[in-house]
């Protein structure tokens, strides 16, 4: 091989696929699969001292990655994605190559910041080291049960939903079948369910809980939310969680109630406050624990929507802003 054909060549890096923000579906747009375009690119086949090579194996899709697609995501801790750069989120993945003290080959880390891409470079002490026996083996699961989306219906009802032992509340989730609000209901036990897209949700709703509504597990917003707030009780609680519903639209987070049910949440003293995870960070590794408990006694019943292939990224993302998904929307990347 002659020297230019070597500099080429230690040049080259290593083949990997990655997805990238193609383009964005404007504040009041839809998001498309085609907002995203899976592209080859490389990395250095060479590591620096604290990084680590790993193949990533699963990705995770979530409503609050709406907002990453705008120029502002009207957030003072969710940074843009920018356009033809490589997208972003909860990730998993396995160490290939290691120059961490703490890390070695065949460790499985996760991040919050992991690249949509097959192979990647990271710096090691962002990674978090993972223990496949926690959650019975099932890796995915710390995306989402065991991961930040379980800590959010755990901390969002211990800490913004006022339940007490022995009151007999009622509470509602919104968003039930999705990722965090299937397992906020299983908190609490779900004794009913409504099927929002068949029947009158106000009057099937007044069935169900004769006495009222002293707790709402808000995961949507819009036309729902106004629906529950109506029939909540006096000094009653919303835990604000997610507006999934309003995510297409520009509009503030989070977004004003109609001017009727601000007026129905005034009269009635219902708090509405936003919950917000990251705040509760230092109760993270207790309540994860716990989430590791339930889920290996079966306590913990956990759904997944898994999309295969990087390649799939953008419709399974889309697909989730549809409500095609049951529990968490995963994608598996590799094995």
């Amino acid at each position: 091989m002659s020297e230019i054909q070597c500099e080429i060549a230690a040049n080259a890096g290593m083949i990997i696929q990655r997805v990238v923000l193609n383009s964005r579906p404007g504040k009041n747009g839809v998001p498309v699969a085609e907002n995203f375009r899976l592209e080859q690119s490389t990395i250095s086949d060479m590591i620096q001292v604290g990084q680590v090579r790993v193949r990533t194996m699963y990705l995770s899709v979530d409503p609050y990655m709406r907002c990453r697609m705008n120029e502002d995501t009207g957030s003072d801790y969710l940074l843009p994605w920018q356009l033809s750069e490589v997208a972003d989120g909860g990730g998993i993945g396995v160490v290939e190559e290691s120059k961490h003290d703490n890390l070695a080959k065949g460790d499985f880390v996760t991040s919050f910041n992991w690249p949509w891409q097959t192979v990647a470079i990271l710096d090691g002490s962002l990674l978090q080291k993972l223990v496949p026996q926690l959650v019975n083996g099932r890796l995915s699961y710390f995306l989402g049960a065991a991961g930040i989306t379980g800590l959010t219906a755990l901390l969002g009802i211990k800490e913004k939903g006022h339940v007490t032992v022995g009151a007999n509340q009622t509470m509602v989730v919104s968003g039930a079948a999705g990722a965090c609000g299937s397992l906020a209901g299983q908190e609490m036990g779900f004794d009913a369910a409504i099927n929002y897209k068949k029947g009158d949700v106000a009057e099937q709703l007044r069935e169900l809980c004769p006495g009222g509504v002293d707790v709402y597990f808000d995961n949507v917003g819009g036309d729902i939310s106004d629906t529950v707030i109506s029939q909540m009780n006096q000094n009653s609680h919303i835990i604000l969680c997610g507006q999934i519903s309003q995510y297409n639209k520009d509009v503030p987070y989070p977004p004003p109630l109609p001017p009727d049910t601000e007026k129905i949440q005034k009269e009635r003293n219902i708090t509405r406050e936003r919950f917000l995870v990251l705040n509760y960070m230092d109760k993270q590794e207790a309540s994860v624990l716990q989430l590791c408990q339930w889920i290996q006694e079966g306590k913990l019943k956990v759904r997944e929507t898994v999309v295969e292939g990087l390649a799939n990224i953008g419709a399974a993302f889309q697909s989730m802003m549809n409500g095609g998904n049951i529990g968490k929307q995963i994608v598996s990347v590799s094995k």
